[in-house]
């Protein structure tokens, strides 16, 4: 009798929350600007291969378990993240300090906050079902969205 599958694990995201954190807090300090140009993108596997966390391996071998299909729309995901947050850094990098930030950190925390949200149920369903079907042109239009802005 096998063990139970590999699972994938949600703290991947909290990479991603921390800097939707620290984007939402930008309209109340501006130096958090800075915090947000520190901030560094790591893959899935990168994030666990350095992780103290007793599920790291599993984590890993999950991942390793996926198909390419879903593989790829994981990391597609993923990207799109973290595009979403550089791209939102550049933008209030670059904003004058008398101007407001509070539509460019409205749209892109809305869209990150999608975001996560997908990588989340992509996650917690382990790969499989609907949420490992994630829509490459849905997430350009959150990045899209907050490069017009």
């Amino acid at each position: 009798m096998g063990g139970a599958a590999p699972q994938l694990s949600t703290d991947y995201l909290n990479r991603h929350s921390e800097a939707l954190m620290l984007l939402e807090m930008v309209p109340i300090d501006r130096e958090i600007v800075g915090d947000l140009k520190a901030w560094r993108a790591v893959g899935y596997h990168e994030h666990f291969a350095t992780s103290p966390l007793r599920c790291a391996d599993e984590a890993m071998a999950a991942y390793r378990g996926l198909g390419q299909r879903e593989a790829q729309s994981f990391d597609a995901l993923c990207a799109a993240m973290d595009r979403l947050i550089y791209t939102a850094t550049a933008l209030l990098d670059e904003m004058p300090a008398e101007e407001d930030p509070g539509l460019i950190v409205d749209i892109a925390s809305l869209s990150l906050r999608r975001l996560i949200a997908r990588a989340n149920a992509f996650i917690n369903a382990n790969g499989r079902g609907e949420a490992a079907y994630i829509d490459p042109n849905a997430v350009q239009a959150d990045v899209d969205a907050v490069m017009a802005s």
